[in-house]
């Protein structure tokens, strides 16, 4: 079992910058793939950022590449999102996820993760 537990969210105006960590225990999570999704008020839950185990490479929507960045403290078996530029359509409950056996097709796929947060709401709004 690994728990995960997202801090970070907050109400932040346009243009403004937020950074979302995401705390592991039970297990360390650093040889998994590790995910942070979005959803919004009436919408679905769509893929933001993930870290493929250790392949060294991040993945990123097309919607937040060059403003956000993932990054992992493997020795705090924590996982951050760095959220710059922030637009009003950001807001949403941002949910981190990890799943030891995912396979790197299914990288971007809600529905393929095991292990969830509780979610952090991110407001953007002046």
């Amino acid at each position: 079992q690994v728990q995960l537990v997202e801090t970070g969210g907050g109400l932040v105006q346009p243009g403004g910058s937020l950074q979302l960590s995401c705390a592991a225990s039970g297990r360390t999570f650093t040889r998994f793939a590790r995910g942070w999704f979005r959803q919004a008020p009436g919408k679905e839950r769509e893929f933001v950022s993930a870290l493929f185990r250790n392949n060294g490479r991040n993945y990123y929507s097309e919607s937040v590449k060059g403003r956000f960045t993932i990054s992992a403290d493997n020795a705090k078996n924590t996982m951050y999102l760095q959220m710059n530029d922030l637009k009003p359509e950001a807001t949403a409950i941002y949910y981190c996820a990890t799943d030891p056996s995912l396979i790197f097709s299914d990288l971007r796929r809600n529905t393929a993760y095991d292990y969830w947060g509780q979610g952090t709401q991110v407001t953007v709004s002046s």
